[in-house]
């Protein structure tokens, strides 16, 4: 009987778990997850955060059986170290398991600044379930809370911090929000929305110390101390990987896999957030920590380890933000490429309202890369050119003169080449 060892009890591990069990039957799973939880999603924790849900909306699958009627076994603990030869996992928990194929799906964790004063009582990362306890006893109506980060993954936890009533402050190293996602004009556009909504934003700037006491005192490289009830820590997240080092299994920025999901070890895959996927669009290999992603590698993944050869499709570069009620998205090679061209529209509001942002990025007549802010009619236009790779033709030069004539050249290029289902989704919106 073969034994499938899952290490990650995500949504990509669950979703190997799931897969593996629909077309094996009969062999045997271990789902390794390191928290007292049953599995769920980190990325519903903003919602538990904001009220519209308790912790249970968090969990992945509700029936508290799911895992037992499934025949998948869980186990609480964390690997340490795998040994190739032997196909065996020491886990911290002193026990050794062994496995005929291996899934590594564990996921990130977030990156801790080497700040002074980051043990201090009152500071937080929001990762876990049990973070999201501590940072909702404290993020109390009217309570002074600072934010490091202004990333993705910080702007979404701003959202349900400002949705708690708190007096919020954000500290961005960055020259602009969300320097992973947005230009400089995007960027600095949701800086000044933010702030228009009573958000405290220091962007170029670094936390250097975090003074103890109630309130905390945090130095900022501005010289300004800014007092908080509670600080958070969203500063970015990288691949939880450093178990793997020595084993032999090939490492960059995640567990390098090939189109099969499998890892430089045959017989050794990996999916998700720490998995290290090839992207057709940029023609490189990225980790691309988004959950789509996570869900279509570990069904890839789960298939290749049961000997059905199926191959990824590729990676999507894809992050949609609603941010305070200002929409924006990134896709593809939004920074551009060397030798490619560009063209950008930008209709502020002199009001203080939201405005508007549009950039799209070619290489030849192809679109590989897009931002908008507050361009919600063309996100689904601006998808499928990206991921289709798609010939504009003498488009490309209309959409230089008018980039907002997305539609009408997605559906004219689209035309020849089958691709209208994007387009007739788009237009039903």
């Amino acid at each position: 009987m073969t034994h499938h060892v899952i290490l990650g009890a995500g949504p990509a591990g669950v979703i190997a778990a799931e897969t593996l069990r629909k077309h094996a039957p009969d062999d045997r799973i271990t789902l390794v997850g390191d928290e007292v939880e049953p599995p769920y999603s980190r990325m519903a924790i903003p919602y538990l955060l904001m009220g519209n849900i308790d912790e249970r909306g968090t969990y992945l699958r509700k029936g508290a059986s799911h895992y037992a009627d499934l025949k998948i076994s869980q186990l609480q603990s964390r690997a340490k170290s795998v040994d190739i030869a032997t196909k065996s996992i020491a886990l911290e928990n002193g026990q050794t398991l062994t496995y005929d194929r291996l899934l590594v799906a564990t996921g990130s964790q977030p990156v801790r600044p080497p700040i002074p004063g980051m043990d201090s009582a009152g500071v937080h990362p929001c990762w876990t379930l049990e973070d999201a306890r501590s940072i909702m006893a404290l993020a109390q109506p009217g309570a002074r809370v600072l934010q490091m980060g202004a990333g993705f993954i910080g702007c979404i936890i701003m959202e349900a911090l400002s949705a708690r009533g708190v007096k919020l402050s954000v500290v961005e190293m960055g020259d602009r929000m969300v320097p992973r996602m947005m230009g400089p004009v995007a960027g600095g556009m949701i800086r000044d929305w933010c702030e228009t909504q009573g958000v405290q934003v220091f962007t170029g700037t670094r936390v250097e110390a975090i003074e103890a006491g109630t309130p905390l005192k945090v130095r900022l490289s501005n010289g300004q101390i800014v007092e908080a009830e509670l600080v958070i820590s969203a500063t970015g997240v990288k691949p939880n990987i450093a178990f793997l080092e020595n084993s032999g299994i090939t490492c960059l920025q995640g567990v390098l896999t090939d189109e099969y999901l499998q890892t430089s070890v045959p017989g050794i895959y990996a999916a998700g957030d720490c998995a290290e996927a090839f992207d057709k669009v940029s023609g490189t290999t990225i980790v691309s920590a988004i959950q789509p992603n996570a869900a279509e590698q570990a069904r890839v993944a789960a298939l290749n380890m049961l000997g059905q050869r199926t191959e990824l499709k590729g990676v999507t570069q894809i992050n949609v933000l609603d941010t305070l009620g200002l929409i924006s998205a990134s896709f593809g090679t939004w920074q551009g490429l060397p030798g490619g061209e560009q063209v950008e529209l930008t209709e502020r509001q002199a009001d203080g309202g939201k405005g508007r942002h549009l950039s799209l990025q070619f290489k030849g007549d192809v679109l590989v890369g897009c931002n908008s802010v507050g361009w919600t009619e063309h996100v689904g236009v601006m998808r499928g050119l990206v991921e289709g790779a798609v010939p504009l033709g003498r488009w490309k030069d209309i959409l230089a003169k008018d980039p907002t004539r997305l539609m009408q050249a997605y559906l004219a290029s689209a035309q020849g080449q089958g691709q209208w289902s994007g387009a007739a989704d788009e237009r039903r919106r």
